[in-house]
């Protein structure tokens, strides 16, 4: 089918500006001016500055920290849009925001994943793209589409530029449920060994490593994670892999929140380097920090929403 005939445009919420403006750049156009700002008792008000009447939008808005303002301030832009009679909405959130709470795992706690996907829908969202989410299940929180795109490949791609030479490469997952993450990398990368870490939560923000599963010595280890938090986790793993003989340690994950001292942390650590996507806006102050764009990724997406395409190239 071909490019759908309805006009398009693109706005940016204030959470990551840089980014919404390099997605704007790899499609050729400029952002929608919108104005977002703050009354006297700090509610949110949101302007949109040209007429989006039966146009397709597209809203770049991760839910990154500080989560709650973020998140309230794409409600508010998803509200406004549809009383301004957009055609469709699609809600790109390169980082989705309250994903890790998708269970219960103890009585009375809530599934704040589920829940943020419900106000996204009942704000006025037709689409949602994500990058990584925490686990692919929350795509089913939602009762519109949703497209979980990938920062493997990119990864796979900077790795071989970096370390073309992989025989003494081995990946590995923090824990069991980034498994299948990991192997994604893996498999992009000539089919690298696994190694799994067992790791026990023994609270918020903190694990411990109860075992390692595969083979680390002399080897350089490539460690995958969806996010970086604290970087608690990571780090606990990677000297457990240096306690085994392993050589040189990369991290590497989709969404660098780098939450409290934890540039600092990961400085000390035997970690070598750090590589992260774009999805979060942040100034990391470090020489160990590299990043990766994820803008033409999600450019591609919106190429490809608008054509009526497919998306799952994107994962190849």
């Amino acid at each position: 089918m071909g490019v759908d005939a309805r006009p398009m445009a693109i706005i940016s919420g204030t959470a990551n500006r840089p980014l919404s403006e390099k997605i704007a750049a790899e499609l050729g156009t400029h952002l929608l001016p919108v104005d977002i700002y703050k009354f006297k008792d700090k509610e949110t008000g949101v302007l949109i500055r040209e007429s989006v009447r039966g146009s397709e939008v597209f809203v770049v808005q991760p839910t990154s920290p500080p989560v709650n303002d973020n998140l309230m301030e794409l409600l508010i832009m998803l509200d406004a849009l549809r009383r301004a009679s957009a055609a469709e909405i699609t809600v790109i959130v390169p980082y989705y925001g309250y994903g890790r709470q998708d269970r219960k795992s103890r009585p009375r706690e809530p599934i704040t994943a589920r829940l943020v996907a419900e106000l996204l829908e009942a704000a006025g969202a037709d689409r949602v793209v994500a990058v990584d989410l925490h686990v692919p299940q929350i795509q089913g929180f939602f009762r519109v589409p949703v497209d979980n795109l990938t920062a493997m490949p990119l990864f796979a791609d900077y790795i071989k530029r970096e370390k073309p030479d992989l025989s003494d490469t081995v990946v590995a997952s923090p824990d069991v449920g980034g498994v299948v993450r990991a192997n994604s990398l893996a498999l992009r990368l000539d089919n690298r060994p696994l190694v799994i870490c067992d790791k026990r939560r023994t609270g918020p923000n903190v694990a411990e490593i109860v075992h390692v599963i595969g083979d680390v010595e002399d080897k350089d280890v490539l460690l995958v994670d969806d996010i970086i938090d604290t970087g608690g986790s990571l780090i606990k793993a990677a000297d457990a892999f240096k306690q085994r003989g392993a050589k040189r340690i990369w991290a590497l994950a989709t969404h660098g929140l780098f939450s409290g001292n934890a540039i600092e942390a990961l400085e000390r650590s035997v970690i070598e380097r750090v590589v992260v996507t774009d999805t979060v806006r942040s100034e990391y102050a470090s020489e160990k920090v590299k990043i990766v764009s994820v803008a033409r990724l999600i450019a591609e997406a919106i190429k490809r929403i608008r054509a009526n395409q497919s998306i799952s190239v994107l994962f190849d």
